[in-house]
């Protein structure tokens, strides 16, 4: 499964979006991703701060901090990923091609230094 496109990629993600659409009980807005998102986003910073050790070590004790390890933080960023693919989704937002324009316009902005 690793040698999929990034086509490929966002394609199983619908898939799983569609099957997620089933059984949640109302339809996400635009809202609800956000939102959404906002959650993973917090998760991961939750995550990082404390692999990284930034809360007090009684903390560490706590079974809602002492889990964070590289495998929690890949699976909040692949939560993120999920959610900037339903986002893209909702805006008709082919977000392959916008990357790829994003990194040819850092790339050339960089050439220009």
């Amino acid at each position: 499964m690793s040698n999929l496109t990034f086509k490929e990629i966002v394609g199983k993600t619908n898939e799983v979006i569609e099957a997620f659409q089933k059984v949640e009980q109302r339809n996400w807005g635009i809202e609800g991703n956000m939102i959404e998102l906002m959650k993973q986003v917090g998760e991961l910073s939750k995550n990082v701060m404390v692999l990284e050790k930034y809360y007090f070590s009684k903390r560490m004790n706590d079974p809602n901090y002492n889990k964070a390890s590289k495998d929690e933080i890949g699976n909040e960023l692949s939560d993120i990923f999920f959610m900037i693919i339903r986002i893209a989704n909702h805006y008709g937002v082919d977000l392959e091609k916008a990357h790829m324009r994003e990194l040819n316009t850092a790339l050339t902005s960089l050439k220009g230094k």
